[in-house]
């Protein structure tokens, strides 16, 4: 494989990075924020803590236009600015208001950012590499997950005002990601799709500079002409990978996964933690997270992706279930850690790995775009509901409840497994499409 073309998917990939250390940098200014502006657990969790995921959604569902109008590479640098100027937005805040639109700005280049980087890095592979190029995007989100904790320990004890600073260094790797992206060449489809053959076939020489250009790019257009534009995924042949895209994204968030991530401090202050221990435990849940989702990539294409649904399913319930009766049988200490960490292992090496791989295989080449921003739309819709409700649910009804109620969901996530998900490992794209079309 090129080193250029390693390069370039690492580029892209840093976007994730970016996303994970977004969504969950905020974890460690929740209380802080709370207490500073003197908001409701309502206007908290919907308001403060719920804005980046409303804009995050915003970008899932509008991402593709910038994406296919503007090109992959362009939306890329496009969202290292987002990310950079939500950050110092954030860091600089004097009221909520201008916090919670400064996050929503960031969440933008969250949703956009679940299209364009996967999009880009799939459409410079080479074929025989392009999974684990793609795979760098999840593990990049997770790696940024983990350093967002440590960053977020480590600068706990600097004083008063360390909150901004824990939001603020976001601005440092979203200044690098947008000065490397700037170095990456545009995607050789999307220049295609635009008629720039030339400058695609100066791309497609440098991926590979002993394939026949020409031949290669009348294989692209004769593909092209085959799809049949009128078609939407919402018509009725469409159906059952449309349900097995919603199910599939409604079920990843209804774990709690976000809600865990989000206000694992809160969580692990609730069960009688200090709050020194409470971020230090939190950096264990990175930690775990990375592991377990090198795991998971590593066994997603040797047991497939039902297995490692049955595998994740199954801890999902068992972690779920004994976190639920630590609260409410009041078990303090090490405990809850365990039980948690023990969840995020069970998504990671199941839905964790599992849900955009399996997404982008359901619909057909054509559909392919539109299908995986209905799942990535559905999967972030949830993603900022549930997590703007957690504070209130926890306090309301408790964690014993709260934590019953997502272990049941789990347990329909396993029927759902076992009765309704096909599995799609082995299969090419096309023979799946004929499987789906049978359904």
């Amino acid at each position: 494989m090129s080193k250029k073309i390693l390069l370039w998917s690492i580029t892209a990939a840093l976007a994730g990075f970016l996303f994970g250390f977004d969504v969950v940098v905020i974890s460690g200014a929740d209380k802080k924020l709370q207490t500073l502006w003197g908001s409701s657990e309502a206007f908290h969790g919907i308001v403060v803590m719920g804005m980046a995921l409303w804009g995050t959604v915003v970008g899932a569902i509008f991402g593709g236009f910038p994406t296919n109008k503007f090109g992959r590479k362009n939306t890329l640098i496009a969202i290292g600015i987002l990310f950079a100027v939500s950050a110092i937005g954030s860091a600089l805040a004097n009221d909520p208001y201008v916090f919670a639109f400064a996050r929503f700005i960031g969440g933008l280049g969250v949703g956009a950012s679940t299209i364009a980087a996967p999009a880009y890095i799939s459409e410079i592979a080479p074929a025989k590499d392009r999974g684990r190029l793609v795979a760098m995007y999840q593990f990049n989100i997770v790696f940024g997950i983990m350093v967002a904790y440590l960053s977020n320990y480590l600068l706990s004890d600097i004083g008063e005002n360390a909150w901004r600073w824990m939001l603020g260094v976001e601005a440092i790797p979203a200044v690098l990601y947008i000065i490397f992206a700037l170095g990456v060449p545009k995607s050789p489809r999307w220049l295609l799709s635009k008629g720039r053959v030339e400058e695609a076939k100066k791309v497609l020489l440098i991926i590979d500079p002993n394939v026949d250009v020409n031949e290669q790019i009348n294989e692209f257009n004769a593909h092209a002409n085959k799809s049949d534009k009128s078609e939407t995924i919402f018509i009725k042949k469409y159906r059952f990978p449309l349900i097995l895209a919603f199910l599939i994204a409604f079920f990843n968030q209804f774990s709690g996964i976000n809600a865990v991530l989000y206000y694992a401090p809160r969580i692990f202050e609730s069960a009688g933690l200090g709050e020194s221990s409470a971020l230090l435990n939190s950096i264990g849940l990175g930690v775990t997270n990375l592991i377990f989702t090198l795991l998971g990539v590593f066994l997603i294409d040797k047991l497939g992706r039902k297995t490692l649904m049955y595998i994740g399913s199954i801890a999902y319930i068992v972690s779920l279930s004994l976190l639920s009766a630590a609260f409410f049988l009041e078990w303090t200490g090490i405990l809850v850690p365990v039980f948690l960490f023990l969840f995020i292992g069970a998504h990671a090496v199941g839905q964790g790995a599992v849900i955009w791989v399996f997404i982008s295989e359901i619909f057909p080449n054509h559909l392919r775009a539109s299908g995986q921003a209905f799942g990535s739309s559905t999967h972030w819709v949830l993603a900022a509901v549930i997590p703007s409700l957690f504070p209130l649910l926890l306090k309301v009804a408790g964690g014993g409840y709260v934590f019953l109620i997502f272990a049941g969901m789990m347990v329909l996530q396993l029927l759902f497994v076992a009765f309704m998900m096909p599995e799609t490992k082995g299969k090419t794209l096309e023979e799946l499409e004929d499987v789906m079309l049978k359904k």
